[in-house]
């Protein structure tokens, strides 16, 4: 972006509660089953059918209210927005506009210079998901699939803060771990469990007034999130510097051209003529209610992030990485009471991470349980395996999962510290290599490093490298 410009956004993230039934009726959530088979009369808006609020849905709302910091209303109430859209067979949404049931929330993260930065959220409320249209199976004909009409939905909405378009990723990032630590969510972008309408906008550096506001709807992934930010971002630079108006409008970003297209033109708040659902009674959420529910939020990412670097000596970057997903923060925390905390940690980030990608394998499919990692881990504490050797262990266990002892006693890995046979090897290498010895004794110090391969390699990675460099130093001497 041209350094006189700046960039504005602010984010609209749709969450799907992890219900297995709708907001307002009994029917199904349950994801990929045939068009129109989970379609009740309260979803299908048939006469006379009214709405039965799901009490998980407000627990879950509530719970992602107060994982966010936010304030609790106690009482909230839904309100219709009224649109006519064929998914929508009610010809309105129910949604919370007047009174949500969370304001002011903060999400805090470190920018990608490392400093930390905090979001303002200010709102969740809850909401119902329309159906589905599908204009690609005729050219002349769009098909209804009404199966998400009534999914329950939060939507999280930030304050405009965002200036950079890496920041937003990196705050959805943290945003949906949270989601996922909670059990709000499951997070799942392809399947628009979780999804991203981003507001922006632009304006000279230096100025106050917020420029024109145009909303790129539903952003699935953080790469097309962060292209489409940039695109509409240079689309309106362009038509300011030729002296045009940006038009308040809804786009969407299309993937095959990295460009955003007009959709409609945006809605002013009073066209949806919101007012409250006469179906509906108001949420009355007792302090009881909240205090139960914040009984049941777990460690937060930030909250285990800073356990594990003051209390286990852990790294920053290490514990960046483990918390970055539930289920491995999960890994790491039964392996970690069993065997040392720093070395589990490099070895499950540098070690079994690059091998799971080079293999294009997910973590939570990895052949290795945390059991048998604990069983690598304490074959390293105990130096039965050097690390080069706990490598070749751990490339096995890929392929033939199991208890690490049992993989060293089938290939014969134990690491040797018999000084007697060490002895035996470095006579041997020394033996070898008379004319290094002489260049090492007139003061080439770094061919040590030289000696202790040689030993190493005879030995085929077996002896132990503390007692290979102890004895090779009292021989070279």
């Amino acid at each position: 972006m041209k350094n006189y410009w700046e960039l504005i956004v602010g984010l609209e993230v749709h969450a799907q509660l992890n219900t297995t039934s709708k907001l307002f009726s009994r029917s199904s959530t349950q994801f990929g089953e045939e068009a129109n088979t989970q379609v009740s009369f309260i979803d299908a808006a048939m006469p006379g059918m009214l709405p039965a609020l799901n009490k998980k849905c407000v627990a879950l709302a509530v719970k992602a209210g107060l994982a966010l910091k936010g304030r609790i209303n106690r009482t909230s109430y839904f309100d219709r927005k009224n649109y006519f859209y064929p998914d929508s067979p009610q010809g309105y949404q129910i949604s919370q506009f007047f009174c949500p049931i969370m304001q002011n929330g903060r999400v805090s993260f470190i920018d990608k210079s490392g400093v930390q930065q905090q979001i303002k959220i200010d709102r969740i409320h809850m909401e119902q998901d329309a159906g589905k249209s599908i204009h690609d199976q005729y050219t002349d004909l769009t098909l209804i699939d009404l199966n998400r009409v009534g999914i329950p939905l939060i939507e999280i909405v930030t304050a405009p803060d965002f200036r950079d378009p890496e920041d937003a990723v990196i705050f959805l990032k943290k945003l949906r771990n949270i989601l996922l630590f909670c059990d709000i969510c499951d997070g799942n972008l392809e399947r628009g469990s979780m999804r991203c309408d981003a507001n922006v906008s632009i304006r000279k550096k230096g100025s106050t007034t917020l420029g024109t506001r145009v909303e790129v709807k539903n952003l699935n992934s953080f790469k097309n999130i962060y292209k489409a930010i940039i695109s509409e971002s240079e689309r309106q630079i362009y038509v300011l510097e030729e002296g045009k108006e940006v038009l308040q409008e809804t786009r969407l970003y299309d993937v095959d051209n990295n460009a955003t297209r007009s959709m409609r033109t945006k809605e002013a708040v009073q066209e949806y003529r919101y007012f409250p659902d006469p179906d509906l009674l108001p949420v009355q959420i007792s302090h009881d209610f909240i205090d139960n529910i914040k009984s049941t939020i777990p460690e937060l990412p930030e909250e285990k992030k800073k356990r594990y670097v003051q209390e286990m000596g852990i790294s920053n970057y290490y514990a960046e990485v483990i918390t970055a997903e539930k289920k491995v923060s999960i890994f790491f925390d039964v392996v970690s009471k069993k065997s040392s905390p720093k070395l589990s940690a490099s070895w499950l980030v540098d070690e079994l991470f690059g091998r799971l990608n080079k293999m294009g394998i997910p973590f939570q499919d990895s052949p290795i349980t945390s059991n048998n990692f604990i069983s690598l881990i304490k074959l390293l504490e105990t130096e039965t395996i050097s690390g080069k050797i706990a490598k070749e262990v751990m490339d096995k266990m890929l392929i033939e999962p199991g208890d690490a002892n049992k993989i060293v006693q089938k290939y014969n890995l134990v690491q040797i510290s018999d000084y007697v046979i060490i002895e035996g090897f470095i006579n041997k290498v020394i033996n070898d290599n008379k004319s290094q010895i002489i260049k090492y004794q007139s003061g080439q110090k770094r061919l040590f490093g030289f000696f202790v391969g040689q030993v190493m390699r005879e030995s085929k990675g077996k002896l132990n490298p503390q007692i290979v460099n102890d004895i090779l130093q009292d021989k070279l001497k």
